[in-house]
């Protein structure tokens, strides 16, 4: 039971049902939104929640579900019952597109997987779409609402017969009509029209009988009649009998069709039922998502634990006109923590004017009702609801003129069907309870009430500034107090619901900080009396001090995430370092290893080579270019530039003091003696003998050359090491290729995989996107032929899926 009779406009639900029609695809949906009511079934309530709880998981989840052509075709199926009758192209299209659409939703939950969807499921439980039924329509009308040609052969004749008729009627008129602007006897922009279904020229009056014909129609100014010329005759008649065979044959096909559509009515009529409320649950789950709302725990008992709860219409409101993040941060609704539970069933809210006494109240009607009419509600998680099987309500003004009732009067009445109504399984909802009479009075009364109703074990939320109701709820088992948060030195509401303490008015504080003259607001502090003076005090104190202690409060806390966060930062990096370091070392060690191997092989391949063949210049050039290829391939750098090739040194051409190399060394030296083919020379500070037909001889300029060729390589040796340390901390793991060519991508991915491998990265990912699958195939082909690579595998679904491709180094 609800209570006043205008309880939706009282408690402000008129905005949300509103906004649930403009919500729906149809009018189906819209019918149910209209039927929408207070339900105090557990069993079917659940279901009606559930069911708008799993259509915002398909919404959520982008999933293609059917959004088009839920229309309202039960006036065209109410006419196809009638023996005889036969509906129109449009109807068969609103039949055809919306069966199309009910088969599409089927599908979509027949194919969702098991344990998916299963409330939604059963909606479609033994609704019929025939696919006979609907490849009928579709064989008449096209999805654009048109008649096919070939809906059936003659059909097809008369529409190509029709057309040629119409080919040479218009190039017949043509002709007259060239003919007759010559003449001047039609305008020279005039053209063909229409007059009876019939092709006429507009001729001018004056000369209407040069032109053989039979006048239709005249303009209004009479200056222009329309004649349709006797050598269209025949063919004009021609046209309408085509156009009248046509219409024959449409309507016995329409007929036809409408036949075979009568047997299926009752299926059909199940149908558009279905289809409607898929339509009704689709609005509501929108709604959820435009207010954030979502489906709380919920019980059959009556229970109120929210947390964080949302008025919906003050948020939708705010959503709307917030046009700026500025305007969003000062307007924006205060989350409420409400708690009502058997052992604390009526909450008494005391605290200043203008502080969301009356918001709190509504907020928490507004949210039941919603709850109890199958919506989702604004709350976070965690929250729990529960059932009620009346809400009671008294806000606002009934005073009525007409049967001599005053404001108080109202209330009272409002007070006697509360105290004769409520029970255990009741909310009572009553703002600025006693007030509307003499201050003493009204409260005694609010309070013998308010007494009443906690023997009858009600619920409820209770509005009041009278200090006896506070001073009761806090001694009465079943009561709790509850406060507006109020800032007492900027005089500002919080608009923060507090439980467990009263709230002041704070009323010689605002008069005071106002400017209201210091005389008044003393002589109102001698009338209320020390006791009342120091209680206000000693609440607003406490009101100062839970404020001061709130924002410490929030600012260490602050503080000590911010420092949770760093330590835990710094010892997960301080870990991926020294992991790092020691598999680059492992890796390095193996690779100089192996590589300092290969490199003595070729070296000693290439002295035995040269020593085979006696220094021959053709040997010892193709050994040179293997050694070459070698560096080139294995240590990636390019080899020595070659130079010019010399003749070998003779014995005889030697002296000491000439400047000789080595062949195949970039060194230098000095010969200091020659004795036979054997000479000394001095390379650096060490003297060594060597063959001559092992020597070749440098000029002076080439000596230097390779001198400051020496220096420089010393110097680029001594240079600065390369930081891996701070290439590994800026290093990000994961590489979007999304949107690049295949070629561009390949190149940055080999670039990637280069660097992954030499800091010691463990795992890469590579975001390629679905698209056509192409990025993914030559991402995925590149890293199987990467040895360091050790697998391959999808992201987690809620991480991408098959559009990222997760990569683990070895």
């Amino acid at each position: 039971m609800l209570v006043p009779q205008n309880f939706e406009a009282k408690i402000g639900f008129t905005p949300l049902r509103d906004l649930l029609e403009q919500l729906c695809l149809s009018a189906l949906g819209r019918q149910y939104v209209a039927r929408m009511q207070f339900l105090t079934n557990p069993d079917f309530l659940r279901k009606q929640l559930e069911q708008t709880d799993e259509f915002a998981q398909i919404l959520n989840a982008g999933a293609e579900f059917p959004q088009a052509h839920y229309h309202d075709v039960t006036a065209a199926l109410t006419r196809a019952a009638l023996p005889g009758a036969y509906l129109d192209v449009a109807s068969f299209y609103e039949v055809k597109m919306s069966l199309r659409t009910i088969r599409e939703a089927l599908t979509f939950f027949s194919q969702a997987a098991e344990g998916l969807y299963p409330n939604l499921r059963l909606l479609g439980i033994g609704i019929q779409a025939d696919r006979n039924l609907l490849a009928a329509l579709d064989k008449v009308v096209d999805d654009e609402g048109q008649v096919r040609d070939d809906a059936s052969p003659l059909l097809r004749q008369i529409r190509q017969e029709l057309i040629a008729r119409q080919g040479q009627l218009r190039r017949q008129l043509a002709t007259v009509l060239r003919h007759a602007k010559s003449e001047g006897w039609i305008p020279s922009d005039s053209e063909p029209t229409i007059r009876g279904g019939r092709l006429v020229l507009p001729v001018i009056a004056e000369h209407k009988r040069r032109v053989r014909g039979l006048i239709h129609d005249e303009s209004a100014s009479g200056q222009t009649v329309y004649i349709e010329p006797t050598e269209v005759f025949e063919l004009n008649n021609d046209i309408k009998d085509l156009e009248n065979a046509y219409q024959r044959e449409l309507i016995r096909i329409l007929t036809s069709l409408t036949d075979q559509l009568r047997p299926h009515l009752p299926d059909l009529k199940k149908a558009y039922n279905y289809l409607g409320r898929l339509d009704f649950v689709r609005a509501k789950a929108r709604l959820a998502r435009e207010l954030d709302a979502q489906l709380p725990e919920l019980s059959a008992k009556p229970l109120v634990r929210w947390r964080g709860v949302r008025h919906p219409v003050l948020a939708l409101t705010f959503r709307d006109h917030n046009k700026t993040a500025a305007e969003a941060e000062k307007r924006q609704v205060v989350p409420l923590d409400v708690e009502l539970t058997p052992e604390q069933r009526i909450l008494v809210i005391s605290g200043p004017n203008a502080g969301g006494k009356s918001v709190a109240l509504k907020t928490v009607g507004l949210v039941q009702y919603m709850l109890q009419c199958g919506l989702l509600i604004p709350c976070d998680d965690y929250s729990e609801a529960g059932m009620f099987e009346d809400i009671l309500l008294d806000i606002g003004d009934e005073q009525s003129l007409e049967n001599d009732l005053s404001t108080y009067s109202s209330h009272l009445l409002a007070m006697k069907q509360f105290v004769t109504l409520a029970n255990k399984k009741s909310l009572v909802l009553i703002d600025e309870f006693g007030t509307g009479t003499e201050p003493t009075l009204g409260g005694a009364i609010a309070e013998a009430v308010l007494e009443t109703l906690n023997r009858e074990r009600a619920f409820g939320v209770i509005t009041t500034h009278y200090t006896n109701l506070k001073n009761f709820a806090e001694r009465t088992e079943g009561l709790v107090n509850g406060a507006m948060r109020y800032d007492p030195e900027r005089l500002q509401p919080l608009y923060r619901l507090e439980t467990g303490k009263p709230g002041s008015s704070f009323a010689i504080e605002i008069a005071r900080k106002i400017g209201l003259p210091k005389g008044i607001v003393e002589r109102a502090s001698q009338l209320v009396g020390k006791d009342k003076i120091r209680y206000d005090q000693l609440l607003e104190g406490l009101e100062k001090d839970k404020t001061e202690l709130e924002a410490k409060l929030r600012e260490t806390e602050r503080l000590q995430n911010g420092l949770r966060k760093f330590t835990q930062e710094y010892l997960d990096l301080k870990k991926h370092l020294e992991d790092s370091r020691l598999e680059r070392l492992r890796a390095a060690k193996q690779e100089a290893q192996k590589l300092l191997r290969d490199t003595n092989q070729q070296i000693e391949a290439t002295i035995s080579e040269i020593r085979r063949s006696q220094a021959d210049k053709e040997t010892t050039k193709q050994a040179r270019e293997k050694l070459d290829t070698f560096v080139r391939e294995k240590l990636q750098v390019e080899p020595p530039r070659a130079r010019p090739s010399r003749e070998l040194a003779e014995p005889g051409t030697l002296a000491a003091g000439d400047r000789v190399a080595i062949l195949g060394q970039e060194g230098h030296g000095e010969v200091v003696s020659v004795k036979g083919k054997t000479a000394e020379v001095l390379f650096g500070g060490l003297k060594t003998l060597v063959k001559v037909s092992q020597l070749e001889k440098l000029s002076r300029a080439e000596a230097r050359e390779r001198e400051a060729a020496l220096r420089k390589t010393a110097a680029a040796n001594s240079g600065p090491t390369l930081d891996v340390t701070g290439r590994m901390a800026a290093f990000n793991p994961t590489l979007d290729l999304r949107g690049e060519r295949a070629e561009d991508a390949l190149t940055k991915l080999m670039g990637f995989v280069d660097d992954a491998t030499m800091l010691g990265i463990p795992e890469m990912r590579i975001l390629h996107g679905r698209g056509n699958g192409v990025l993914r195939q030559v991402v995925r082909d590149y890293l199987r032929q990467t040895r360091q690579v050790a697998s391959l595998g999808d992201e987690h679904a809620d991480r991408g899926g098959d559009g990222v491709t997760l990569a683990v180094l070895k």
